[in-house]
This record gives structure tokens, C-alpha cells and sequence, in this order.
């Protein structure tokens, strides 16, 4: 390391006072003295542009004005919708009820009937209790003594007038000597021979056996074909007069059962009047007239056959198409219907079709099998779903973006949707919704959304954003501690003492992230005070502040093992962490471990490399592929402010290696940005860094020092380095002065920076945070262009200055050199030339080296 005498000494730097390290919520400005004199909670918090733009949502009916609500989990997005869709009330168009009916005409398609509101119900009932008296009543009519004595005249005509055919034939048969006989192929004519009825090929035999004559045989057989085709004829006579006979019977039937049938459909008309419940009636009134056979009864099943229907679930009703499906109902109250759906499957969002098994195993389906979703459910209200299950679920947005598009549902198998070669053969009449689907989900889901769906954009026009964040005000206190209260009252929990209430507070202070701010992430807030409640012994009446810090502490004991072990190898150098001393081109930087529910920030050491060349700098982890984007753009902007600082009366000749030491894993964002540049300008200037200090802050390219994230668990990563190597006063952390009103750090970080055995420095440039690493004053700039002597920049500058005219150097002895290879080329020529020698052509073998 280069000696510098006379270095023009920094002033003192400026350090944060222990009051601006955190917040303090002070108990005694909240006007209570517990929180069983507040009233709960009620309502939304903190969310007045989410709340407005759901608001918007809700009351502006039109195409597309579906809302899609956006934040992180925990800051009561679903509470928020339920309870201002519950308390907007807002003045909807009352959906009528759907019911499904059989279609006579095309089966494979079931009728919708629309109903006024509140009448589904009763109208399935009615038609229930029409049928059923039908079905008990007309079997009594067609049994009864009128009935059974206006059928058993037309039996006894018709019956009278086949007999009297079939006399007439058989007189004729017997004086003939033929008569009618049952064969195996049916009722024929055969002949007589001594009284004996003989079939026609059997004659021949007969006459062999010398019993009968030729002559007469012949004869025999010829008249019995002739007689065969008049009974042919006769018989078609007689099925002629069963024909009349049963159309007869079947005229009587109706006759009988249309009074009935018609007194029942009348009624039905009379108490459900409309267009479309008359023709559905009209449908069932010719339906059941020409089918009376359903009312005379069904052979009794044996025992195995009834067994296998019960088990398989089949229908045994035989009036089942004549029966009504409510695939959507309501009672008397007019509110909006508000529907959760918590599993947004395709069965639960679009209903389905249920398919039953008759005894051949053979699956079928009718209008009763028909079921109705949570969609259909909210028809004429509002839907609320969880955004990531509905794209999740298969099937679900698909059916949901043609649902919402064209205004229609059409009820679906799922099969349908999965395998389509089982799918039904139903395909039910659509029913018209008009409804409002609300979507909640994360901000990334709504970007990718919209672009990549081109009909989300028009069917989701509102986007309600919810922040985590909100303003620290007296009201929005009161609003925490009310909402404690709440908590208190619904988990059956210990009243909480203002002291409490304000510890609680506090963490919200912490998890915004900024002294001015408290988080929404409500849900956390509730788990704090369930825990701290856990902590309270049963002895104690009141939660306490001790009883908040110590469920604080236990969380952050439940998960931080890794930043324990981390502490761990640090203690043990395993990761050299220097927090004493001082070194050319090194310095702590600061990193932050986010591990989902947890995050912590550690110390890492920075080194830069300095050397004549041309590279520029050098990105280490960048080479390593280990670089994240935002880091590689910090590093630079590192070229950047030594262009802008360093190189306008000279050119930027060095490489700079910066790495990142004992870091083994990716590195993202600029945080480090600030640091890097300090470990550059003292690997340049030659001037040690002071190891006590920690750096952290983004830099632009004009040296000015930028707000970053992680304030908090940096400061507080690095204290516990220094606590557990001992503390000894010179320690701190620089950081941007930007950040200091995000400061929430812990009490024992603040106890000991009162005590002065810690230290926090705000910087707003580069040339403030140098000084404070190596006590030697930045310098400014003179009107030529150069820097004050022995000053960090000054020395920086004549570096930069020596590096650029030791590479002009090296260029001007290189080019020199070339004249005198040239010179000695030519006399080697003209020598060969004198001896006649020709130049030799063997190639030389290289050297091995050893």
C-alpha cells in the first residue's frame, strides 16, 4: 500500500440521533386504556382507491364491467368485496328462477322455462302433485264399473264377430272332411282321414300304406291349399277387427282419462300462467294421453332385479320426463345475490350434467340430471373468485371468458371438457345470466392476463388495487386498535392494554417499512395478536407490551434458522467478515435473504482489483453467470461515474475486477452499487477503508446516493456481526440519507447507538460516504479540470492520470519498435541475395515448455 503524507483530514461526520433510528408509538396519546372500551372494527381500512374503483365496479352496469381486485395476500381483499358488496347494497335487476324440462319434440335438448321470481319451486311442486294424482287416480277410472262395462261390450262385439267368422269357416271345413290344427309352424288346415287329422305331406304315406287312394289324395291336397289361402284371409280379417278393436279401446281410454287429465292441466295454467309454461303443458297434456299404458300399472320386479336398480342408482319412476328440474330458485328477499366460491372447479362454477346407469350399465341422462353452479347461483349478483384457482383449474377460464362474452351458460358435462368421447348427449337450452364476476388475485396474474388473453382486457375493465401500505394518522391508529378488538372478540382473546396496542402498532410501522406508514396486511396484525395473547400467562388479565415483544421474538425464532447459521459461520470465520482495521479495495457491503416468510440482511465483503489495461471494469459475478440483471446495470453505471468524474481530460485506461467474496449463489439489484465505487476509489487512491463500517445505497452516475430497500434487516444484520466480534464505538453503517425515514430498527440496535457503541451515517454522495471510510477529505474539483491535492478524488485522478500515460508509453516504445524488425528484414534479403540463398521454408518447431 502506497504511503501518502500531508492527506488533507474529513470532517466530523454527521451521525442519525437514536430518535430517528424508530418510531415510537406513544401509549399515552391513544384514548383508551384497554380495548374493551373501543368498538370493533368495521369496514374497510386504508383502501379508499381500491374501495372507490370496486365501487365503480359494482354500480355501473355494462358490458365487460367486471372487476379484477389486486394486492398482496394478507391485506383483506376478499373481506374488503364481501363486506362492501354487503354494504353498498347496490340496486340490481332480481333474476328470475330456471327451471329444465323435458322437450317432446327433441329429447336430446331440455327446455328451459323461465319463471317470475319465487315460483320454481312451487311450480315443480304442483306439477309433482298433478301427476301423482293423475297416476293414483286414472288407473281407478279405467278399473272402474262404468269402464270396465263400456270395455267389455266392444270386447264382446269384436269378440262375436271373429267368432262368427271362424264358425262359418269351420262348418265349411268339416263338410269339406278338413279341419284347423296347431302345427309347429302355426294354425294350418289339415285333412281328415277316418276321423284323424292328417297333415298334407303326410298323404303320400297314407296312400303307400295302401289307406288311401291316390285319386283322393290329390285331390285332397289341392283343395287344403285352396282352403289355406282362405283362412290366410280370414285371419287377416280377424287383426283387422283386433286393430279397430284395440284404436276402439284406445279411444275409450282417452276418453275416460282426458277429463281427468284435462281438469289437471287446466289447473296448472290457471296458477302458472305464461306463453312458454303453456306449450310445456300442452306438450304433457298430448304426452300422457298417448301414453295411458303408463298408468295401468308396472310388472312387479324380482327380487334381483330390484336389488341391481337400488344399487345403481336407477330411476324406477315411470312418469320421470313429465317431472321438473330447479336449476335455479329464490325467495322472497330482492338482495343481490353475493356468491364466495372458494373451490372455483368446473362442476362447482358451471354445474353439470349427472349421468345415471340402467341395468345393462349403459349411462343415460335427462332433464332431471341437470345441475346448476355457483354461477348460475349469482345470477343476477355478483360472483367473487380467487383468480390464480380460476386459471388453474382446468377448463374454468375458458367456459368463464364465452360465458361472460356472450351473456349465456350453457350447462356441460365435465367430461366433456377432458374426455370427449364420454361426454352426454344433452345439450341443454342456454340460459341468459347477467351477472358480475369479481376476480382477486396478485398483480402479476393481472399483467400476464392482460397481455397474453386479448378478451380479458373487455371483459374485465375495473381493477381495483389494493395498497399495503397506508398513512400513520391518529384516525388510522384508532382503526388499528379497533381492529385488535376485533380480534379479540371473535378469537375469544384477552383485552389488550394501550401499551400492547401500541407495540402492536409499531410492527405495523415496521412491516410498512417507513416511520410514516403502517402496513394493511391485516391478517399479520391478527396472527400478532393471537400469539401475543398465547404468550400471556393465565394469571395476567391483560395482554401487555412484554407479551407482544415476546410473540415477536418467538416468530422470528420459528424462522430464522438459516440466518442463525449464517450468524454461526460468521462467528467462526467461516465467511470472513472483517469489523476492525482497515484495507486497500475492501469493503462490507450489505445483503438482504429473502426467504419468503422471512428475510434478514447479513454482511458480505466487497474487494475491487486494480491493473493497467483496457477492460474497463470487470464484473466478476457477472463472468460467474451469478449476476442478476439490476446488478449488472449498477456495476455500469460504476463506468459511468468515472467518465463523468475522472475522464474528461483523459482517457479511462485500467481494469477493475469486482467480485463479491464467498458468495456462491445469484446476486440481484443495485444496493451495492455505492459500495463497489468506494472499494474502487480506494483500490485506485491507494487509501485503506476503515472495516468497522457496512455500505449500502444505489449510485447513479453523477455520484448521487439513492434510496434502497431493506434498511432495516441490513443495519440490524450487520450490528449483530459487530455485537457478536465486540463492539467498540468505531462501527456503523453508512447508508442513504433517503432512508431515514424508513428506519423502524430494533430497541437493542437503538439501546447501543445511544450508548455510542454503534453508529448510523445518511449520506447524499459518493464524495460524503469516501470520507467517512477513509477520514480523508473527497476534494473538489478546480476550474482546470483537476482535484484538490491529497485529497481522495486528487489522488483517484493522478492514478487514472499515470495508468493513461503508462499505456501511451507502452504504445509509443511498441511502435518504435516495429522501424528496427523492418530494418533487419531487409539486410537479411540482400544478404541472401549476394549468396544466391534461397529463405528457408522449414517451419521451426516450438518449444515445449518445460
Amino acid at each position: 500500500m502506497k504511503k501518502h503524507n500531508g492527506l488533507k483530514p474529513a470532517g466530523k461526520p454527521r451521525t442519525l440521533p437514536p430518535e430517528k433510528l424508530r418510531w415510537q408509538c406513544d401509549a399515552t396519546d391513544l384514548p383508551f386504556e384497554t380495548t374493551a372500551d373501543l368498538k370493533p372494527l368495521e369496514g374497510i381500512v386504508g383502501q379508499e382507491r381500491a374501495g372507490n374503483a370496486l365501487k365503480l365496479g359494482v354500480e355501473l352496469y355494462g358490458p365487460g364491467y367486471n372487476v379484477f381486485v389486486c394486492g398482496l395476500t394478507g391485506t383483506g381483499r376478499m373481506t374488503t368485496v364481501e363486506h362492501l358488496l354487503h354494504s353498498l347494497k347496490p340496486q340490481c335487476q332480481p333474476a328470475a328462477d330456471r327451471c329444465y324440462v323435458h322437450n317432446f319434440t327433441q329429447p336430446d335438448q331440455p327446455r328451459l322455462l323461465t319463471l317470475p321470481r319465487g315460483k320454481g319451486i312451487p311450480f315443480q311442486r304442483d306439477m309433482n302433485r298433478a301427476i301423482d294424482f293423475l297416476a293414483a287416480r286414472i288407473p281407478q277410472l279405467f278399473e272402474g264399473e262404468q269402464s270396465q262395462r263400456s270395455r267389455s261390450r266392444i270386447l264382446e262385439r269384436y269378440g262375436a264377430q271373429e267368432k262368427e267368422m271362424l264358425s262359418h269357416f269351420s262348418d265349411q271345413l268339416k263338410k269339406e272332411e278338413f279341419a284347423l290344427a296347431e302345427l309347429s309352424t302355426g294354425t294350418a288346415v289339415v285333412a281328415l282321414v277316418e276321423g284323424q287329422p292328417v297333415p298334407v305331406d303326410k298323404l303320400s304315406e297314407l296312400v303307400q300304406a295302401g289307406k288311401l287312394e291316390g285319386v283322393r289324395a290329390g285331390k285332397m291336397s289341392d283343395r287344403q291349399e285352396q282352403l289355406q289361402q282362405q283362412f290366410v284371409g280370414i285371419f287377416r280379417k280377424t287383426l283387422q277387427l283386433q286393430r279397430a278393436m284395440n284404436l276402439e279401446l284406445e279411444l275409450l281410454e282417452k276418453e275416460t282419462a282426458s277429463v281427468m287429465v284435462d281438469s289437471a292441466i287446466e289447473e296448472m295454467k290457471e296458477k302458472h300462467p305464461g306463453e312458454d309454461i303453456a306449450r310445456h303443458l300442452e306438450d304433457i297434456r298430448t304426452s300422457l294421453l298417448d301414453n295411458l299404458d303408463l298408468f295401468k300399472g308396472v310388472k312387479a320386479e324380482d327380487e334381483e332385479t330390484e336389488t341391481a336398480r337400488r344399487l345403481l342408482n336407477v330411476p324406477a319412476d315411470p312418469f320421470r320426463r313429465y317431472r321438473v328440474n330447479v336449476a335455479l330458485c329464490h325467495d322472497d328477499s330482492v338482495d343481490c345475490p353475493v356468491i364466495v366460491e372458494t373451490t372455483p372447479n368446473f362442476v362447482n362454477v358451471f354445474g353439470t350434467i349427472q349421468r345415471s346407469y340402467d341395468l345393462r350399465g349403459v349411462a343415460q341422462a335427462d332433464h332431471l340430471d341437470l345441475r346448476g353452479g355457483s354461477l348460475l347461483q349469482a345470477d343476477g349478483g355478483y360472483l367473487v373468485m380467487n383468480a390464480l384457482d380460476v386459471l388453474l383449474e382446468p377448463g374454468v377460464w375458458k367456459a368463464l371468458k364465452r360465458t361472460l362474452v356472450h351473456g349465456k351458460l350453457e350447462i356441460q358435462s365435465a367430461s366433456e371438457w377432458f374426455i370427449p368421447m364420454g361426454s352426454s348427449a344433452l345439450k341443454p337450452e342456454p340460459i341468459p345470466i347477467n351477472i358480475k364476476v369479481i376476480l382477486v388475485g396478485e398483480h402479476y396474474l393481472y399483467d400476464f392476463m392482460y397481455a397474453a388473453e386479448e378478451d380479458f382486457k373487455k371483459i374485465f375493465k375495473v381493477k381495483a388495487d389494493f395498497d399495503s401500505v397506508m398513512k400513520r394518522t391518529p384516525e388510522s391508529l384508532e382503526q388499528y386498535a379497533r381492529l385488535v378488538r376485533k380480534v379479540c372478540e371473535e378469537d375469544a382473546l384477552a383485552h389488550f392494554h394501550r401499551d400492547a396496542v401500541a407495540a402492536v402498532i409499531e410492527f405495523g410501522s415496521r412491516r410498512a417499512g417507513r416511520q410514516d406508514k403502517l402496513s394493511t396486511r391485516f391478517s399479520e396484525i391478527a396472527d400478532l395478536a393471537r400469539e401475543a395473547d398465547y404468550c400471556r400467562q393465565e394469571n395476567e388479565k391483560y395482554v401487555e407490551r412484554k407479551h407482544v415483544k415476546k410473540a415477536i421474538d418467538a416468530r422470528i425464532e420459528r424462522h430464522n434458522l438459516i440466518e442463525s447459521r449464517l450468524q454461526e459461520m460468521i462467528e467462526n470465520e467461516t465467511i470472513l467478515i472483517d469489523v476492525a482495521g482497515e484495507r486497500v479495495g475492501q469493503v462490507n457491503g450489505l445483503s438482504v435473504y429473502d426467504m419468503g416468510d422471512y428475510s434478514f440482511g447479513k454482511p458480505t465483503r466487497i474487494t475491487v482489483s486494480t491493473s493497467l489495461g483496457r477492460q474497463g471494469i470487470i464484473n466478476i459475478e457477472r463472468d460467474a453467470d451469478l449476476s442478476g440483471k439490476i446488478h449488472t446495470k449498477g456495476v455500469g453505471i460504476l463506468t459511468g461515474f468515472l467518465r463523468e468524474k475522472f475522464a474528461q481530460d483523459k482517457p479511462l485506461t485500467l481494469d477493475a475486477s469486482i467480485g463479491f467474496e464467498q458468495s456462491y449463489s445469484g446476486i440481484d439489484g443495485d444496493s451495492a452499487s455505492s459500495t463497489e465505487i468506494y472499494a474502487l476509489l480506494s483500490s485506485l487512491s491507494g487509501l485503506p477503508i476503515q472495516q468497522g463500517f457496512a455500505v449500502t445505497g444505489s449510485v447513479n452516475q453523477k455520484g448521487d446516493i439513492q434510496a434502497i430497500g431493506g434498511i432495516n434487516q441490513k443495519v440490524e444484520g450487520f450490528f449483530d456481526v459487530c455485537r457478536a466480534k465486540g463492539l467498540t464505538g468505531e462501527q456503523g453503517v453508512i447508508l442513504p440519507a433517503e432512508n431515514v425515514t424508513d428506519l423502524m430498527l430494533r430497541p437493542d440496535v437503538v439501546e447501543a447507538v445511544h450508548e455510542k457503541k454503534f453508529h448510523l451515517y445518511p449520506v447524499a454522495t459518493v464524495d460524503e460516504g469516501i470520507e467517512i471510510l477513509t477520514g480523508v477529505k473527497a476534494g473538489t474539483q478546480n476550474s482546470d479540470g483537476g482535484f484538490e491535492k491529497n485529497t481522495v478524488n486528487g489522488l483517484v485522478d493522478e492514478r487514472l492520470r499515470e495508468l493513461a500515460q503508462s499505456i501511451e508509453r507502452f504504445i509509443v516504445e511498441a511502435q518504435k519498435s516495429k522501424p528496427r524488425k523492418r530494418k533487419k528484414k531487409k539486410a537479411a534479403a540482400k544478404l541472401r541475395k549476394k549468396t544466391g540463398k534461397k529463405k528457408s521454408t522449414r517451419k521451426t518447431k516450438k518449444k515445449k515448455p518445460r
